[in-house]
């Protein structure tokens, strides 16, 4: 044990004689926080020459340098074209070479999938306008691993080939383009590391038949999961423009996760909160639900009830904000209210929403909550290709956050109650504008 506690000193000794002292750095800055507590900093370096750090709970994950003569873009549709890179419209962005951290004896060592993903994670917090980061590695012991990784789960691709195109570049060889899209899909995730958005991610549900008949509805739709538990933390995500950490939780009517109901009973912290809003003279006037407890508590009882529906509470930072409504619009009594050219898909979902407190609505707030409402949703089952919204038509404020998370208005209709502007946000849309930092 004597001697090889001594080798050990030698080597660190040795290490230390001849390594290179560490390129200046600005700051250590935070990027985010992981959705299991995890921080992640960014240690950016003064001269573009030489290595930027991520770090991840105080050690460094990945180095990466920028390259100031290389960048490369995705012209996929060019291939095999007299266009193949010659195109101008297509965003080009610098090419960020990757390296593994070093370990005390001065050799790199591998960087798992786990943190290669908070990565990722980092880079596009710090690059979140482009659709793509070109990648390549240098003195990365496991990059065929990675590569492997980021090819299969569909997290990055290589530059497309042609049969008509038998030369190989730097191109076509060596560099991976990470996609913007793919990531905030949840590519690489469930199966791989428990770092995602997603704290108890589910299974994909089989698609089995159903039917509802109610005074509002008759319809055919698949059969619908079960829900979640009383107080389950469905989402979390950190979100950058405000610095907080913003959750998405299943509504707890008994105080099953807040303790309330092991204390002998009384309510729950969402069923106050709940109430306190609705009796509100601002959440009244769009939602015109004031009542007693009794009232309320018998609300959301039947939507706990109702399979159609998913009662949520939102929180900054563990504080309670607002409230949401998600439906299955194909059993909901939007659905006859779409245009005859517009058919609600089998996984559809809709939103109803409301901001509780007011010291959260501004600054920006909304739009952020709205995106990350969206993305929980999409995330939640990859079926779902498009989410619906019926705020009311005079509601301009709400309908400019729509357009702004991405939705578009497709129409105007009459329920009995309100006159509403139906909004749409398809999938494919929400990601490829991807607007969640």
């Amino acid at each position: 044990m004597e001697r090889n506690n001594a080798t050990s000193r030698r080597l660190q000794a040795v290490a230390n004689h001849t390594s290179v002292p560490s390129p200046p750095k600005e700051k250590n800055t935070l990027l985010l926080v992981l959705p299991d507590g995890g921080k992640v900093d960014a240690a950016l370096a003064k001269n573009p020459e030489d290595p930027n750090e991520i770090i991840l709970n105080g050690s460094v994950v990945v180095l990466y340098t920028i390259s100031e003569s290389q960048d490369f873009a995705l012209d996929v549709t060019s291939v095999g074209t007299r266009y193949q890179g010659a195109t101008a419209h297509v965003p080009k962005y610098k090419l960020l070479t990757l390296a593994a951290p070093k370990i005390p004896t001065g050799r790199t060592k591998d960087v798992s999938i786990a943190d290669f993903w908070v990565a990722i994670y980092a880079l596009f917090t710090l690059y979140h306008t482009q659709e793509h980061i070109p990648i390549a590695f240098t003195s990365f012991p496991n990059a065929e691993e990675i590569k492997e990784y980021l090819i299969t789960t569909g997290l990055g691709r290589l530059y497309p080939t042609s049969e008509l195109s038998v030369k190989k570049s730097l191109l076509t060889k060596e560099i991976t383009f990470l996609s913007r899209a793919t990531f905030w899909q949840g590519a690489g995730t469930t199966g791989y590391h428990r770092r995602s958005w997603l704290l108890n991610p589910k299974p994909t549900f089989p698609s089995v038949q159903s039917c509802t008949r109610n005074e509002k509805v008759i319809a055919i739709h698949p059969l619908r999961p079960s829900k979640p538990h009383p107080g389950e933390v469905l989402y979390r995500r950190w979100c950058s423009a405000v610095n907080q950490m913003l959750e998405i939780t299943y509504f707890d009517l008994e105080g099953v996760h807040d303790g309330t109901k092991a204390l002998g009973g009384g309510l729950s912290r969402h069923m106050v909160a709940f109430h306190k809003w609705h009796n509100d003279e601002r959440v009244n006037t769009a939602w015109g639900e004031r009542g007693s407890l009794e009232t309320h508590r018998e609300y959301v009882e039947q939507l706990i009830a109702d399979p159609h529906v998913l009662p949520c509470m939102l929180s900054w930072d563990g504080e309670l904000m607002g409230y949401v409504e998600i439906v299955y619009v194909k059993e909901d009594h939007v659905a006859p209210h779409y245009p005859s050219d517009v058919v609600p898909g089998d996984w559809e979902r809709g939103i109803h929403v409301l901001v509780g407190e007011s010291k959260f609505l501004g600054g920006g707030r909304s739009e952020i909550w709205l995106r990350s409402l969206l993305h929980y949703i999409f995330l939640a089952d990859p079926r779902t290709d498009r989410v619906v919204g019926e705020p009311n038509e005079e509601n301009k404020a709400i309908i400019k956050v729509a357009l702004n998370a991405g939705f578009h208005v497709q129409t105007v209709f009459d329920f009995p109650y309100k006159r509403s502007a139906l909004v749409l946000n398809p999938r494919e849309k929400f990601f490829k504008l991807c607007r969640l930092w």
